[in-house]
């Protein structure tokens, strides 16, 4: 179906004009189609989209929606060296588009082709940005600008030295290339090596699925889990924490002074320079008792703790 240039606004869209897109069964056949597909003249540009504008006219963004899809599929090319599907590529700039479409005022005196290419390419870099690893890879405006740069800016090196050997080979940005990067997209030199980084890098699995001879595979989850916050670890860190504040004070509570004294001197206080508390014949020379007897007061009062904290648990 062609477009019929006609002086009445009614005459320039057909009843129905999605019609012009029939039901397709491969992208092939869809960019074929899209390509057959007539373009509109600036006036006739104009008169859809104040139609679109003051009346609302869906049948008239139909036809501005379809006679720029030729344009998605050709920005949509200029991204496949990501590893995504064409066809979603192509599904988001339409998306794009459809929204370019909506915010177009004719007034402004510009081709809706000029407007609709940045709305186009937004929807495209947002989906390759979600989907072009499970962790997104860029959320700052300066990362997304790496992101889309540094890959063909590094091509670039690549084919400027191309006469040294070892310049070809590398594959990572020298310090001199790294600046120049940094200074170009106006960045920081920060940024440029963690996004490098990132690039370079794969997507793993934190829980490998079974193999196929029924073994669990080894995954970063083995080594990554937290055990600290699980619920039984937490309750017995709590309880140890009680018992070594509480708990304690409670079992000492329960000794008479001289063997609290001499329990706190030996093993609850510490020296200035870090070094444990008295030792037995120092006590021995405190009570003027012998270091054995220091001993058996100690023994005999740990006993006593340990069932006062027992009983306390």
């Amino acid at each position: 179906m062609t477009l019929q240039t006609a002086s009445s606004s009614t005459s320039l869209a057909p009843a129905n004009p999605w019609a012009l897109v029939p039901p397709l069964g491969n992208l092939d056949a869809y960019i074929s189609a899209v390509n057959r597909l007539p373009l509109l003249t600036a006036d006739e540009e104009q008169t859809f989209a104040r139609r679109l504008k003051e009346d609302n006219d869906v049948d008239a963004a139909g036809r501005l929606v379809l006679s720029h899809l030729r344009l998605v599929v050709s920005i949509s090319r200029q991204y496949l060296g990501y590893g995504l599907p064409h066809g979603d590529l192509i599904q988001e700039g339409n998306v794009g588009l459809m929204k370019a479409v909506k915010r177009f005022d004719p007034d402004q005196g510009v081709r809706l082709v000029s407007y609709a290419m940045h709305w186009i390419k937004a929807e495209i870099h947002e989906y390759i940005l979600k989907n072009w690893r499970m962790v997104k890879v860029a959320t700052t405006k300066a990362q997304r600008k790496l992101f889309f740069n540094l890959r063909s800016m590094k091509q670039g090196f690549k084919a400027d030295a191309a006469l040294d050997d070892a310049a070809t080979h590398r594959d990572t940005l020298s310090d001199h290339e790294i600046d120049m990067v940094a200074e170009q997209l106006n960045v920081k030199r920060e940024e440029v090596i963690e996004m490098e980084t990132r690039l370079s890098g794969g997507d793993v699995l934190l829980d490998p699925a079974p193999s196929d001879d029924g073994e669990q595979a080894f995954g970063p989850i083995a080594y990554l889990s937290d055990a600290s916050h699980e619920p039984t670890a937490m309750i017995e860190h709590e309880q140890r924490d009680r018992l070594a504040s509480d708990g304690i004070a409670t079992a000492l509570e329960g000794l008479d002074d001289r063997s609290r004294r001499i329990v706190e001197e030996r093993w609850l206080k510490v020296n200035d320079d870090g070094s444990g508390g008295m030792t037995l014949h120092e006590l021995a020379a405190v009570y003027g008792v012998s270091a054995e007897r220091i001993r058996q007061i100690e023994v005999a009062a740990m006993k006593k703790m340990k069932k006062a904290l027992a009983e306390y648990a």
